[in-house]
Formats: C-alpha cells, structure tokens, sequence
C-alpha cells in the first residue's frame, strides 16, 4: 500500500501503552507512533509537583522492570516516589514455614519497588508530551481490516467515526475493553472464585521496606511498604484475596471492623492496624490468549494475559513484553519488513511466549499450593518454605522470579 498515515497506532494511553509508546519513541524515533486513548489528554492540567494521596493505588516493580526504566530515562524521575521493597517474608499463617529475601544478599539495593500508578502515568505524559508521539485523546478503536501491506484502523472519536492506515495496531486498551474479542481473539480463562481488595493501611509498626506475601487458608495476602523512598514508614499497600462471601462481609463493616478483620488474617508482624483506606475490588481469573498475534495485530499486557495478584507479576510480565516487541519492530527496520507482517508478529509471540507460560504457571502454583487447607499439604508446605530458606541455590532461584529476571543473574 502507499505511505500510510502513521506506522503503529496503540490501543490504549493507560501504563502499558504509554510505556510503549515512550520506548519506541527512544528506540525507534523515526517511526509515526499514534496512540488513541479514551480519556482527554490535558497537558496544562499536569501539575508541577506531586503530593502522594493515602489512597494512591499502586504497583509493585520488579528489580528487572526498574532496569527497563532505567534504559528509557525514565527512572531519574520515577525513582521520587517510588518505595524500595529490601527484604520479602513470605509465611503460611499458622504454620512454622517461613521464607526471607534479603537485597544485601544479592548486591542489590532493593528486591523491587512500589510506586503510585498516577504518578508512573504522570512521569510517562510528561516524556512523551516531548516525544513526537501523536494523541488521539478522547478516542477509541473500533475495528481494524487488512489492507495490501498495511491495516485501516476505525476510530470513534466525539461520536463520529474516522479511520487511519498504519502498519500494525497494538492492543493495550486491558482486559476488559471487549476491542480483542471485536478483532476475533479467543481468551482462555480459569476463574479462582475469588476477589482481590485493593487497600492502603496503616499500621504501629514501622514496615522497615518489607514486603509481606502471607498464605491462609482463605486465600493470600500481600502488604508492601508505601511511603517515602528514603525513610521507613507505617503505610502499606494491601491485596487482599477474599471469597465472595468474605467480600461481601468485609465491605458490611466500619474501617474498625476492617482492621480487626485483617488482623485476624494477617497477625501482629507489623503490630496493630490502625487505619484502612478506600477500599476497591476486582474478580479474579487466569485469562490467556493463546495467540495473541494476527496479520496487522498484536496484543500486549493485560489484553494478552492478566494473572493472579499473588506474585506480583503482572505489571512487569506486561513489560518484557512491551520490550520484545519493540526489539521485533527494530529487527524489521533492518529488514526493511512491514511491522505488521506475520514474520515480525510472529517473532514477538515466540520471543514472549516462554516468559508468561512460565510466569503465568509460577504465579498459578502458588494458587493451588497455598490455596489448599489438607494436612499433609500444609506440611509439605512448610517443609519447602524452611527449605527455600535454609537452601542458597533454591533461594536465589526464588530471588530471581521475585525480581523479574527470570534465569539472569542480579
């Protein structure tokens, strides 16, 4: 087809696809990127400081997603506000088996980091408002054809349709925008009949930057250090795995109510719970897409798989895949390849495919080990636990899946 009106246009203006958009603005300048975002892009709104609110949520970053920051200029900035996690303790409530994780054992300053999503998405707007990234913003992608070479791309924007020619779309618009079922793309989905509460607490003891993974017979929960980068706080950010009735009950009572709920469940590790913030919830499920490249199409970060909390993840699976996939369009550029083409595509999903099987069958193991009330089985469990400790070999393995770096040394 002739010159088309942009090269890729990206699905999606939320983390994924603005960390997209920003690498391939530093790998990649000469490539026309556009990203249709549905909410307004509004520049002058952006402030020139940044005061953390209680009840920020946030996401927790790999060591090896930090090293991605890194190589995009972005960390300088990030780094503000964004909580060291140095050690991880991970326990099976009432049971002796313990693990601990330390960032001095591995020569690293920290395992990972926490940090507000507004202000990862704040530091992402301010690089690419100076990056030759196009906006479409309020907007949305309706539909996508094949075109010879290249792909037209519908868009809704103001209630009037409109449509662009590139050369690949990038699905990052999540999970649940329905724009991947719309283009054909099946998703398999494993549902754990369980719920994730999302909170922020306060606690009377100070979290010394540890990050807190705990198995009960309920499901599991997760605290980690929120706060100021520099000095230990008492803030932590909570994923709490509940049952719907457990939900339901949670959600019934005062904040009072709550943290007494939670210090049933959690014990006194960081003393008492003294204050629960806004309270946000979400279904969760194992849901894969097998396939997540077409001729002209590929989906990226939640859009092709979103896990369960219990590992912490998601976020830094989605980012390696961002990055294979940008390494892809640069292997086409020398090719002289058109970055929808099947071969280019294709190399994304079979560079990114061993990445989330793997992680995706890490993060569900641990659903199904931890998730199990039967005797023998807690045994077992805590038998592996102490061991995972006492076991240098099996501990840096652990390290190392904590820390996104998959079979690389720290």
């Amino acid at each position: 087809m002739s010159r088309t009106d942009t090269d890729i246009v990206i699905a999606g203006g939320g983390l994924a696809g603005a960390t997209l958009a920003l690498a391939l603005s530093r790998r990649l300048p000469a490539l026309r990127v556009t990203v249709v975002e549905a909410f307004p892009l509004a520049p002058d709104a952006l402030p020139d400081s940044y005061q953390p609110s209680y009840d920020a949520r946030s996401t927790a970053l790999a060591w090896g997603s930090r090293q991605i920051f890194g190589d995009l200029g972005l960390w300088g900035r990030l780094s503000e506000h964004a909580t060291p996690i140095r050690h991880i303790h991970v326990s099976d409530r009432g049971r002796f088996g313990a693990a601990r994780l330390h960032a001095d054992d591995h020569g690293q300053p920290a395992l990972g980091y926490v940090a507000d999503n507004r202000w990862m998405g704040l530091c992402l707007m301010r690089e690419l408002l100076d990056s030759g990234v196009h906006w479409q913003a309020p907007a949305a992608v309706t539909d996508m054809q094949n075109l010879p070479g290249g792909i037209r791309v519908a868009l809704e924007a103001a209630g009037e349709s409109r449509s662009l020619t590139a050369q690949c779309l990038v699905v990052a618009d999540g999970g649940r925008s329905g724009l991947k079922e719309k283009l054909g793309f099946r998703t398999r989905r494993q549902d754990y009949s369980q719920n994730a509460l999302i909170a922020n607490v306060s606690t009377s003891r100070s979290h010394q930057f540890t990050a807190f993974e705990r198995f009960t017979d309920h499901g599991p929960m997760a605290l980690l250090p929120h706060g100021s980068p520099q000095r230990p706080g008492n803030t932590s950010a909570l994923v709490w795995t509940l049952r719907d009735a457990e939900l339901e009950s949670l959600l019934a009572l005062d904040e009072s109510g709550r943290c007494q709920r939670l210090q049933e469940r959690f014990g006194w590790r960081l003393g008492r719970f003294t204050r629960m913030g806004e309270c946000s919830h979400y279904p969760l499920a194992l849901s894969i897409v097998d396939e997540p490249v077409r001729p002209g199409v590929a989906l990226v970060g939640n859009a092709a798989h979103s896990l369960h909390p219990v590992a912490g993840q998601g976020f830094n699976l989605a980012l390696r895949g961002l990055m294979t996939l940008v390494g892809q369009f640069e292997w086409a550029c020398t090719q002289d390849i058109p970055l929808g083409d099947l071969r280019v595509l294709g190399r994304y999903q079979a560079g990114h495919r061993s990445d989330w099987q793997q992680t995706a069958g890490f993060s569900d193991s641990l659903v199904q080990l931890f998730g199990q009330s039967f005797p023998a089985l807690a045994v077992a469990r805590d038998a592996g636990l102490a061991g995972l400790d006492m076991l240098p070999g099996a501990k840096r393995w652990f390290a190392r899946k904590a820390m996104g770096l998959g079979g690389r040394r720290p």
